[in-house]
């Protein structure tokens, strides 16, 4: 792809999370919306569809070519297509529910499997990340960059642990990460990861069960901050169930501690 067609997607991903804000934080400050259960048990409510709606109706009218894969929807448009939008309206609805303002709208670009663009919204907040493969990554206009960390003993962890990491075998290896790092928390989501791309996080181990929709945004904005960003074996898949990014320095070392 060329700068000026990544610059044009981007143009329209920003526009796109624009609208999308608009939807989401409305919903989220009127507390007014109701909370239903997918087949997985995770939280929905009609301010994901409709942020979800939104994005969606904007990219098919811009981009006829293109499919759109979201959370709430599934695929919408050609099946085939070689540019693919994929798309979690709200990232975070557990928190969106709660009043907690740590959730955001995450929007891809895919292009041949690889995400090329990602821009991440979080509006309640007051923040927004962006790059694509060809770009600098930038937060609320200014470029940033990873940490230069190159000791485990000096770093800052964010890690978000569930009962599946204790299934494959984690629990005493990630216990044991926590103690070998200076500093631990848990800032969740999408949060700890665009916190890696700023400098301010030095690794971030998220949950086990992630889905593409929940990662692929993340991955462009992370790269070109400078990171890393890998499944827990290691390999760069936006489709995996696991996420580590880290200031790159410290990516294989997080991943020793990790079951294979």
């Amino acid at each position: 792809m060329s700068q000026v067609s990544l610059d044009r997607d981007l143009s329209l991903a920003l526009r796109v999370a624009d609208a999308a804000d608009a939807v989401s934080l409305a919903g989220f400050n009127s507390r007014s919306f109701s909370v239903m259960r997918k087949a997985d048990k995770s939280e929905v409510t009609e301010i994901d569809r409709a942020t979800e709606t939104a994005i969606t109706n904007i990219l098919r009218l811009e981009r006829p070519e293109h499919s759109v894969y979201g959370e709430e929807h599934g695929i919408v448009g050609p099946a085939d297509a070689k540019f693919q939008w994929v798309i979690d309206p709200i990232d975070g609805t557990s928190n969106f529910v709660r009043g907690v303002p740590v959730w955001a709208s995450l929007i891809a670009l895919v292009c041949d499997n690889v995400p090329v663009l990602g821009v991440v919204s979080a509006p309640a907040m007051n923040m927004r990340w962006w790059a694509h493969i060809k770009s600098d990554a930038f937060f609320n206009g200014s470029k940033i960059s990873v940490s230069n960390i190159d000791e485990l003993r000096r770093a800052s962890l964010s890690i978000t642990t569930n009962k599946k990491w204790d299934d494959l075998g984690a629990g005493e290896s990630l216990a044991k990460l926590r103690c070998d790092v200076s500093r631990v928390r848990g800032y969740g989501d999408f949060w700890q990861h665009m916190l890696v791309a700023q400098g301010a996080v030095d690794v971030a181990i998220d949950n086990v069960g992630l889905a593409p929709y929940d990662i692929a945004a993340l991955v462009p904005i992370v790269q070109r901050a400078g990171g890393q960003c890998s499944d827990r074996l290691g390999e760069n898949n936006w489709r995996a169930n696991t996420l580590i990014s880290s200031n790159s320095l410290l990516h294989d070392a997080t991943l020793a501690y990790l079951p294979k």
